[in-house]
């Protein structure tokens, strides 16, 4: 069995040498279409601006197809997703060569102005296509082919060893072609009647898990609850995402919310895949994408500011600059979290109990009412998004205590774990900050709602709410 590093490569080189290929041969075309105004091919192919084309043009190809998302996932492929995925980005690749590069081309424009189309251009696109499409779809068959056959497959864990969890597995061994799981193991839900005789199958417990994963190398889990019991079903979710592992879910077996999951293969019982949110392959690489250069920029921007309110935090209280606090993040990770320093440094000794601050609370200083309110304490957080502990936008992360809290409460706080927590948030710009937990149950409500219609523009929209709060005053 190929590793998922290897399957990647093969995929990454496949492109990078068709790309080549297709701007080489494009070339040429263009020399004989265009009349370029070089005397041979030969000597426009070795021209200076041809041949830095040749290494640049590839390299940008390569960018957008890795932003497109076609990378993200390397063995369970849909071949129609993959041709509308590389329809799409070869259409890119077209559009912003023909922008930086041949709308100049002298003999282009005056075929245009003579009323001539740009054939050209179509050659560009269809060579683009043809040459990479043929390689990944080549690649995509063979790959399907080997997991249909059993040839390839992968290790799995069924979360669930109840009725229900054995007829699938059963389902599983004697289907036909085959849809790529492995099963190495049960492992038991809470409260459920288990099935005592599983064949030669380990079984595991929940606090098992971890060590299952590691020592079979497993690379999926599936839920396969025998009771509808959503509580229950939430709870054991949410100590799989620490694991990083793919949790997928038969989707007759619950009824939470799955319009914010993922639907995977077709085959068999249609899986949701509940460890990831709605957004798009290609759209959470444009995010994080964002999220590096916009937090790069801003650190950089913000670096006078940040000085000037050390200076500030320093003369106003005793204490360190920066004050750093575990929170909860994506998968269930814990990470510290940077702020500025808004409290006096012993607002909360250590081992005592968590305290939720409020507008008039007496450990905020003086300077640090100010920051909250203009949210100014949160801009090192930026940070955090640098480093990919958070997004710009995204749930807001809390404590681990209060993450115990809101769980007992409202379950369904675990799906916010599905993605990185935010420096902004809907939750945040719609209630604001929480000082109760009842109050954290509530902003939960459309944080919630946003991870259920994730997506570029409803980033955008809070972002835009954000920088109005921040200037409106309407922080804290």
């Amino acid at each position: 069995m190929i590793s998922e590093r290897a399957q990647r490569v093969k995929y990454v080189l496949g492109d990078y040498v068709t790309s080549n290929v297709a701007w080489f041969v494009f070339n040429c075309v263009r020399f004989h279409v265009t009349n370029v105004g070089f005397p041979t091919l030969m000597s426009f192919l070795t021209s200076k601006f041809v041949l830095l084309g040749q290494l640049v043009f590839p390299l940008f190809m390569m960018f957008i197809y890795w932003l497109s998302g076609y990378y993200n996932e390397v063995f369970r492929k849909s071949r129609m997703q993959e041709l509308f995925t590389t329809v799409w980005s070869v259409t890119i690749n077209t559009i912003c060569i023909f922008l930086i590069a041949l709308i100049n081309d002298v003999n282009i424009v005056q075929h245009h102005q003579r009323g001539l189309d740009y054939g050209v251009i179509a050659w560009l696109w269809g060579l683009q296509f043809v040459l990479v499409y043929a390689y990944r779809l080549v690649v995509t068959t063979d790959t399907s082919t080997k997991i249909k056959s059993r040839e390839w497959s992968f290790p799995t864990l069924i979360i669930g060893r109840g009725a229900a969890a054995v007829a699938y597995v059963n389902k599983l061994i004697h289907m036909p072609k085959s849809l790529g799981y492995r099963v190495v193991g049960y492992v038991s839900i809470p409260d459920e009647n288990d099935v005592k005789d599983v064949g030669d199958v380990p079984c595991y417990t929940l606090d098992e898990v971890k060590s299952a994963c590691e020592a079979n190398q497993v690379t999926d889990l599936i839920v396969v609850p025998t009771r509808k019991n959503n509580t229950a079903i939430l709870h054991t979710v949410n100590r799989l995402y620490e694991l990083g592992r793919p949790i997928k879910m038969l989707a007759e077996r619950s009824s939470l919310a799955l319009s914010m999951t993922r639907v995977g293969s077709m085959l068999g019982e249609p899986l949701v895949d509940v460890s990831s949110a709605t957004l798009s392959d290609g759209a959470t690489n444009v995010k994080r994408l964002f999220d590096v250069v916009a937090s790069a920029i801003m650190l950089v921007l913000l670096a006078p500011f940040t000085a000037v309110m050390a200076l500030f935090i320093k003369l106003d209280s005793k204490g360190p600059v920066f004050y750093r606090q575990q929170r909860v993040g994506m998968h269930n990770k814990p990470f510290n979290i940077i702020k500025f320093r808004s409290m006096a440094h012993d607002a909360e000794p250590a081992g005592s109990e968590p305290r939720l601050s409020s507008n008039n609370d007496p450990r905020i200083t003086r300077i640090g009412h100010w920051m909250r309110k203009y949210r100014i304490d949160e801009l090192p957080q930026f940070w955090n998004v640098l480093v990919g502990d958070m997004s710009i936008v995204g749930p807001r992360p809390e404590r681990p205590y209060y993450v115990e809290q809101i769980l007992k409460r409202s379950p369904h706080y675990a799906l916010l774990h599905q993605v990185r927590p935010g420096i902004t948030s809907m939750g945040m710009v719609k209630y604001g900050y929480a000082t109760t937990v009842a109050q954290m149950v509530e902003r939960m409500r459309y944080d919630l709602i946003y991870v259920e219609n994730m997506s570029l523009l409803n980033d955008v929209k809070i972002m835009v709410y954000t920088v109005r709060t921040i200037f409106t005053g309407q922080g804290m």
